[in-house]
C-alpha cells in the first residue's frame, strides 16, 4: 500500500454528536488528487466518541480511530497520531466542526506534499472568530506575550488547523502544550512559517473543554518553560530533517 502523503489527524474528546458530520465533510471535500490518511485520537472520552468513530470507520478505509485509557490532552493526543500515521505531513484540525475542511486543503496547495522545502508549517489564521468577547481578549493578550519572548510572528497559534512535516513535529521536545508552539519550535528548527485566512464556524453541538482563567494561568507557565527549552534544544537544522523524513519514507 503507497503511503498517503497526508496524514490528518483529529484529537476529540467527548465530541459524539459532531464527530461523523466532520468526517464526513473532510472526505467530501478532499481534493481527489491528495492522498489522505484520517486519524482520529480518542482522548480519554466518556461519551459515544469512539462508538461514532468506529461505526464510520467500518465504511471507510482511510479513517482509522486511536484510544487513549486516559485524557492525556490535545499534545499527546497529536503527537499518539503523527506516531501512528504514515504521511509524509501532517494537517491538524479540531473536532467540534468548528474548522472547516476545506481550508487544511487550501493550506496544503501552499506547500508540495511529496517533498519538505524551506517552509515548516502553514497556519490557519481565523477572520472572525465565534468565541465570545472574552475569550477573544484574553487570546489577543496571550497572542501578544508569547509573540514579545518567542518571536515566533504568529498571529493566532490556538487556531486548530496547520500543516506541518510529520517528522518535524517528532523532532520537537515534546510536553503537555506543545500544540501552541508549533509555529516557534517550527522557526527554531530553521524552517520557515507561512499562514492562510481561515474560516471560523460555530459550534453546533457539545461544550468547549477550556476556561479562559485555566488556560491563562497554564498559559504563564508554559511560556516560561518553552523560553528555558528554546535555549536548551539544540537542533539538527532543516536539511537533517528532511533527509530523515525521506530516508523513512523510501526505506
Amino acid at each position: 500500500m503507497t503511503d498517503p502523503a497526508l496524514s490528518i489527524l483529529i484529537p476529540v474528546y467527548n465530541e459524539e454528536a459532531s464527530i461523523s458530520a466532520l468526517l464526513q465533510e473532510i472526505l467530501d471535500k478532499k481534493p481527489a488528487g491528495i492522498g489522505a490518511e484520517i486519524i482520529v485520537i480518542n482522548d480519554g472520552s466518556d461519551d459515544g466518541t469512539a462508538g461514532a468513530v468506529e461505526a464510520f470507520a467500518a465504511g471507510h478505509p482511510d479513517v482509522r480511530l486511536i484510544t487513549h485509557p486516559q485524557r492525556s490532552g490535545k499534545s499527546a493526543a497529536l503527537r499518539t497520531g503523527a506516531l501512528a500515521g504514515r504521511g509524509l505531513w501532517m494537517g491538524t484540525l479540531d473536532g467540534d466542526g468548528q474548522d472547516d475542511p476545506a481550508d487544511l486543503f487550501a493550506m496544503a496547495g501552499e506547500v508540495d506534499l511529496s517533498r519538505i522545502g524551506a517552509v515548516g508549517l502553514v497556519g490557519g489564521v481565523r477572520r472572525e472568530r465565534t468565541d465570545g468577547s472574552s475569550r477573544k481578549f484574553a487570546s489577543r493578550f496571550a497572542n501578544g506575550l508569547r509573540q514579545s519572548l518567542l518571536k515566533d510572528d504568529c498571529p493566532d497559534t490556538a487556531c486548530g488547523l496547520k500543516l506541518l512535516p510529520r517528522e518535524l513535529f517528532l523532532q520537537f521536545p515534546f510536553f503537555d502544550a506543545l500544540h501552541r508552539y508549533l509555529p516557534a519550535f517550527t522557526r527554531h528548527f530553521g524552517f520557515e512559517t507561512r499562514y492562510v485566512k481561515v474560516d471560523n464556524r460555530p459550534r453546533q453541538a457539545g461544550v468547549s473543554k477550556y476556561s479562559n482563567i485555566g488556560r491563562a494561568v497554564a498559559g504563564i507557565f508554559d511560556l516560561t518553560g518553552v523560553v528555558w527549552l528554546m535555549r536548551r534544544t539544540k537542533t539538527p537544522g532543516r536539511d537533517f530533517v528532511a533527509e530523515m523524513a525521506m530516508s523513512k519514507r523510501t526505506g
